[in-house]
């Protein structure tokens, strides 16, 4: 099973892209719950967490929050993101088969431009984050955000794409 964390402030069509999404894991049984992260939303963000059936923190302890998900796995993303067709078999299995960290590959028809490919960082949680409950629990310190988290870990690639969050916020 797998719990999706997300953090968000005031992404409410990002936050209904992503969840949108996520049914389809709901469905087939491998996502369990979804968690939303707050960091003072004055925007429609609860209600859209509140009607998708995600518990949704306003204030909120990193290892608290991972300690009480009933995902195995975790996978961490950013509001607006969106898996691929084919993530829910790709996840499931790669979930049975490995215990390492891993992200998703990047979209072949959405890519910064080449400049700032080149003169920026890439943000830690374009291409989301799965790692294990276990893992997670080890590595999640109090007051972390989640992409101090991420930050410094190397993970593996999966053979699925993601669309990335700034495709949503471009498109506002």
């Amino acid at each position: 099973m797998l719990t999706v964390i997300m953090e968000c402030r005031d992404q409410e069509p990002e936050l209904a892209q992503t969840l949108s999404v996520l049914v389809a894991g709901a469905i087939e049984g491998l996502v369990s719950d979804v968690v939303v992260l707050d960091h003072g939303s004055q925007d429609g963000s609860s209600r859209i967490a509140d009607d998708a059936g995600c518990r949704f923190h306003r204030e909120w302890e990193l290892r608290d929050v991972i300690g009480s998900v009933r995902g195995e796995w975790l996978l961490l993303v950013e509001p607006g993101a969106r898996p691929q067709a084919g993530w829910v078999d790709i996840l499931a299995e790669y979930m049975a088969l490995n215990r390492d960290p891993a992200r998703f590959a990047g979209s072949r028809h959405y890519r910064r431009p080449w400049l700032q490919r080149l003169m920026g960082s890439k943000p830690p949680l374009e291409h989301g984050f799965l790692v294990s409950k276990r893992q997670a629990l080890a590595v999640a310190k109090a007051g972390m955000s989640l992409a101090e988290f991420v930050a410094g870990q190397k993970p593996k690639q999966l053979q699925c794409e993601m669309i990335p969050s700034w495709v949503a916020r471009a498109a506002r």
